[in-house]
């Protein structure tokens, strides 16, 4: 247990207000006990660590000079938002933090005022942000400032530049806040630099340069085009003396930076004198991802996540995986660079998740033949299809959950064009601790009306080989493969790479009363309750895997609908549209009238927590499945 007197500072910030009532000499500690704080929390409850370290001193000078909730904070992939959380009233709550029915893995405004938007996915920050500064402007709250915390790679997605755009040409005061720790960029050195830093966010320098624009207007000399012109001749001739240039300031927003995102009395500083600019701003500031612990800062990848860990020595507690089966992860990168061996063709794609989705084992192999494209999931499709329409074959991959952001690029740029691009959706289902915003179960629903798609879910490891290998076989099209996260169910996982016949499913058990229908790797789970029913009740299930969703193995349905009259289904996905729907429409389309009961995800975001739980939660753990059976079979 930690020490109550350890955070002598911290625990009597109960809300931002009493963060504001410290000097400002007292922030660098309030910085140094929040970073312990993380630090001592997560290395007995696992999240997102190097992402949280790197934001302190921002978090901290944000809800000194902001007068939050009023203020608005938007953050940009949420992932880095546990100290805001921690100053905004949850910090004895912080323990519980990614558990089930504990605080939320991201900020969401259903659990806090000072959560001002939802943010589980990257670079909707700016587009949010410029929505409330605009509706602050309408309403006549001249004194309300809006901020958005951008950056953790979250730059990279269009829908931030699509906010950008919008910004420069729209009227607000947004502040945008670009949070760069990529340390490849190099920091801005100079005295001259300096000196252009503290005049552009002097309050003398922007009194004078108001007090003059206003005059200027009334005199009829300057209009709105003419101050835009205006801007971009300062910008230039700004970035003529800094040696440097960028896109912000090609877009008529006011640029300030870069500066040390980890001194706190500096933020503090250029936030005040900048707070009440008129127009939008950009403030730029290098940070250290997981600044203040030595192996976060040596180690990101290896940090974002850690797991548990000893706070004193930086040991990762691992466990020992020896003899269990592999993760789905693994078993796709595997067999990816074993395929990619033997056909030149193939490429790889991946939105900035080349380590999550194991892509990296073929980017180490073969450098030349895999991309990480950013987060930039809609890119990622759009440059698959390019790919592939000149004759390469690229396997796509992109977790459930963010492929909804490339949605119209697969119907508009893959799949009208029938091209043979194969999107592997990691992550599939509930996935646990990150929550609503990440649980991978729409796709199904989603994929299942778009024409010219393949849809299949390996029900194990040796399946997903199966399918991966029949989807790099000429004249497939585009072919979708979903699998969850976590691990599967063979420890020998290794089996010849051999076709599957496209939209054949398979009988695994022969039955007479009633028919299970499964897809993905839920089926094994179906299979141990259909296994406990008949034992304890005589029951006779039939259990097929459907394999494919699309094309339905339409001889396999008939067989089933002709005879059985009690049908159950069962996906890791919504029943909205899903699976159980599909064979819904196919029973009535053909005459046949059996009872179905369908078990999946109901229509409502399921919380976070461990997947077993959110399973029990929405029926389909073993218990539930089994509940279903034994009612039916005593109807």
């Amino acid at each position: 247990m930690e020490q109550q007197n350890s955070y002598e500072l911290l625990n009597k910030i109960d809300s931002p207000s009493d963060l504001r009532k410290l000097p400002v000499t007292a922030l660098p500690e309030v910085c140094a006990e929040l970073r312990n704080k993380i630090i001592d929390e997560l290395s007995r409850n696992p999240g997102h660590f190097g992402s949280n370290l790197g934001v302190i001193e921002l978090t901290v000078a944000l809800h000194y000079i902001y007068h939050t909730p009023y203020d608005r904070i938007v953050w940009d992939v949420g992932h880095q938002a546990y100290g805001h959380k921690i100053l905004t009233g949850r910090r004895d709550q912080f323990c519980t933090n990614r558990k089930l029915n504990g605080l939320r893995p991201f900020p969401s405004p259903e659990e806090s005022e000072y959560d001002t938007f939802t943010c589980g996915h990257a670079s909707n920050s700016i587009s949010a942000a410029l929505g409330m500064a605009v509706a602050a402007a309408k309403k006549g709250e001249e004194d309300r400032h809006v901020v958005a915390v951008i950056g953790d790679g979250s730059m990279s997605g269009g829908l931030a530049f699509e906010g950008l755009n919008n910004a420069s040409s729209t009227p607000n005061n947004l502040l945008i806040i670009l949070n760069d720790n990529n340390m490849a960029i190099d920091r801005s050195v100079g005295g001259m630099k300096q000196c252009l830093l503290n005049m552009h966010t002097s309050q003398g320098y922007n009194r004078m340069r108001n007090a003059i624009a206003r005059k200027c207007y009334q005199w009829g000399i300057l209009n709105d085009e003419r101050r835009k012109s205006l801007i971009r001749f300062n910008n230039s001739l700004k970035s003529m003396l800094m040696q440097q240039q960028n896109i912000f300031e090609g877009m008529n927003i006011r640029y300030f930076g870069p500066i040390d995102g980890h001194d706190v009395l500096q933020l503090t500083k250029v936030l005040k004198e900048i707070k009440d600019m008129k127009g939008p701003k950009l403030l730029h500031i290098h940070t250290v991802k997981g600044k203040g612990y030595k192996k976060a800062e040596e180690a990101a990848t290896v940090w974002h996540a850690p797991g548990t860990f000893d706070k004193e020595t930086g040991k990762r507690f691992i466990a020992d995986t020896q003899g269990l089966p592999p993760l789905f992860q693994d078993v796709f990168g595997e067999t990816l660079l074993e395929l990619a061996k033997q056909n030149d063709r193939i490429v790889g794609v991946t939105p900035a998740m080349p380590t999550g989705c194991s892509m990296n084992i073929l980017m180490k192999e073969m450098p030349d033949r895999a991309f990480d494209v950013g987060i930039a999931e809609g890119h990622a499709v759009t440059f698959s299809g390019g790919m592939a329409k000149d004759g390469l074959l690229p396997f796509c991959n992109i977790y459930s959950s963010f492929m909804q952001r490339a949605y119209d690029n697969v119907i508009h740029d893959v799949a009208i064009q029938k091209l043979n691009v194969v999107l592997c959706l990691d992550r599939a289902g509930l996935v646990g601790e990150d929550g609503p915003t990440h649980h991978g179960v729409f796709d199904l629903a989603y994929m299942r009306p778009i024409p010219n798609l393949t849809i299949a879910s390996p029900y194990d490891e040796h399946e997903l080989r199966r399918l991966m290998y029949t989807a790099q076989l000429p004249d497939q099209g585009p072919f979708v493969i979903r699998y969850p996260r976590g691990r599967g169910v063979l420890p020998d996982w290794k089996c010849p790479l051999e076709a599957v016949e496209v939209g054949k499913g398979r009988k695994l058990k022969d039955g007479k009363d009633i028919a299970l229908i499964s897809i993905g790797p839920i089926g094994n789970t179906a299979a141990r309750a259909i296994s406990r029913v008949e034992k304890e009740t005589g029951c006779s299930i039939a259990h097929y895997d459907l394999r494919f969703l699309k094309p339905l193995d339409e001889e396999m349905l008939h067989e089933i609908g002709k005879n059985f009259s009690r049908i159950v289904t069962i996906e890791d996905g919504v029943l909205k549209g899903g699976m159980g729907s599909a064979i819904l429409e196919f029973m009535s389309d053909n005459g046949y009238s059996p009872q179905v009961k369908r078990i999946g995800i109901p229509d409502r975001f399921i919380q976070h927590g461990p997947v077993k739980d959110l399973h029990a939660i929405c029926g389909m753990d073993e218990a539930g499945i089994y509940q279903v059976l034994t009612q039916i079979v005593t109807i």
